[in-house]
């Protein structure tokens, strides 16, 4: 089904604006998972935002046989980047108890840029329930994580200034992905600041 990313940790992965996530299982071990996210640009830089749409296809991991302890991975490319991920699901409801539906999950991925890690709560509404924060900071906790480090993540979606070509569909024009990868305010601003050479010394 449909999960909303309430809350993350790592701001160059986790923290887009309007983030759901949709399960569609492919076989008993796979499952294809359906992203839609918007880029927010800067104020200073002009504002508004990029949305995008994409699909991930996830491999769940036997557990029985299974070193790594992960639940799930997945590679692919992203931003021209190609990458590979392993999930692990630290913690979940399935809403009995009083305790309102979430997913906790950490990740540990790596491009030709190096590795990266974060993790990210999952809940079915855009923000997370207060009655579930207990059970979410208790699986943080025994995961290593404090989600006091989280920040919760905009899912009001406000209308206007959207940034992408309505001729080409959400985020799949050319001149869209340039501007939203290296334009000024784009993914790799956010990702590795200073990249232009900007901040060199002369």
């Amino acid at each position: 089904g449909t999960w909303y990313k309430t809350d993350g940790l790592n701001p160059n992965y986790d923290l887009f604006d309007c983030q759901t996530n949709t399960f569609a299982a492919t076989s008993d071990k796979a499952l294809d998972m359906g992203i839609f996210l918007r880029v927010r640009r800067p104020e200073e830089s002009g504002g508004g935002y990029w949305e995008n749409e994409l699909v991930e296809h996830m491999v769940v991991d036997d557990k029985t046989d299974n070193p790594t302890g992960r639940t799930m991975h997945t590679e692919g490319k992203m931003y021209g980047l190609t990458f590979s991920e392993n999930w692990y699901i630290l913690g979940e409801s399935d809403g009995s108890g009083g305790v309102p539906p979430f997913k906790l999950v950490a990740y540990k991925g790596h491009t030709l840029q190096g590795n990266y890690e974060g993790a990210f709560v999952y809940a079915k509404e855009p923000t997370l329930p207060e009655a579930a924060k207990p059970a979410v900071r208790e699986a943080a906790a025994k995961g290593g994580l404090n989600f006091d480090d989280f920040l919760r993540i905009d899912n009001t979606c406000p209308a206007g200034n959207s940034l992408n070509d309505a001729s080409a569909g959400t985020g799949t024009a050319t001149t869209d992905w340039v501007d939203l990868v290296v334009g000024e305010g784009g993914i790799i601003d956010w990702i590795s600041p200073g990249w232009r050479g900007e901040y060199k010394q002369r």
